[in-house]
């Protein structure tokens, strides 16, 4: 049970969350803060959260559980704002898609050795973002990733997965870089190629002709281009590396399509085919699979 749950940033990803726990009366009170009282009001009015705060300190007192739901760009100075009155005791956590830089600026901010912060994140989302596009549900199912360091305290940790928990999310643990390599591969690279689509076809001459008959397969394929630009915009720098790395496999994988096609090599280019098929078939069936808890 938490007694006092502070959500920074209440978004699709905060706002789910506190949805969740309050159907499950799991929270005896959710407070958000930002830098936007129209959207911090529209979440009260939503039944989101029940009181909000423009002001970081202000919010943080007396918490016991600490969300850092805001853009990835954003994380350092939040951390600077709230390290003077957050309680020794209170439990700091986060939803960001990136851990190394999160990890970094929390050691920077309170110390290498810092044990309550526990670095998490929900692999869980929808294009559609704000509070007005929160579910009670979205976590359901949905893998959490924690990846907790060697200083982190266990107890602080046993508390965030209990709070995961009850959205009926899946809790893992993964270690930081790794965390940042699995996902620059399966979520941070496929952003890219979406936004870059998407680019592409507006830089065509052609481009108003391309875009009115475009088929049901751009619209499957760019579905995730219609996310948060800040948002992807500050996993692009924050993982920089593994982003690059996998931009480059996939540059040079492309490129070995290009020649097949400019070389009529129909053999090459369907057994590629042919494989791609067989590993995204066998992934959509193990997704479809009943999950255990």
């Amino acid at each position: 049970m938490i007694k006092k749950l502070v959500i920074f940033g209440v978004g699709l990803i905060g706002g789910s969350l506190a949805l969740a726990l309050r159907q499950a009366g799991y929270c005896e009170t959710i407070v958000g803060c930002s830098r936007n009282a129209a959207h911090l009001q529209q979440a009260v009015d939503l039944g989101v959260i029940d009181s909000f705060t423009l002001d970081p300190q202000e919010a943080v007192r007396d918490a016991d559980m600490v969300l850092l739901a805001v853009p990835m760009g954003a994380m350092g100075a939040l951390l600077q704002q709230i390290k003077p009155v957050l309680p020794a005791d209170a439990i700091l956590t986060d939803a960001g898609s990136t851990k190394g830089s999160v990890v970094a600026e929390v050691s920077q901010v309170f110390g290498a050795d810092y044990a309550r912060f526990v670095p998490g994140h929900p692999i869980a989302g929808r294009e559609k973002s704000g509070v007005e596009a929160a579910i009670p549900d979205l976590y359901q199912n949905r893998r959490v990733i924690l990846t907790p360091l060697a200083h982190t305290d266990a107890d602080a940790v046993a508390k965030v997965e209990a709070m995961w928990r009850v959205t009926g999310a899946l809790l893992e643990q993964m270690p930081v870089a790794l965390h940042d390599q699995v996902l620059a591969a399966t979520s941070h690279l496929p952003h890219v190629l979406a936004f870059s689509l998407v680019d592409t076809l507006l830089n065509m001459p052609q481009r108003e002709d391309i875009l009115r008959y475009a088929a049901g397969g751009f619209r499957d394929f760019t579905r995730i281009a219609s996310s948060d630009p800040i948002m992807w915009r500050d996993i692009c720098l924050t993982n920089k590396d593994a982003i690059l790395t996998m931009i480059n496999a996939y540059q040079h994988n492309l490129s070995e399509f290009a020649a097949f096609i400019a070389e009529q090599d129909a053999p090459a280019l369907l057994a590629r085919m042919e494989r791609a098929k067989q590993a995204r078939d066998n992934y959509v069936a193990q997704t479809q699979a009943p999950l255990n808890r």
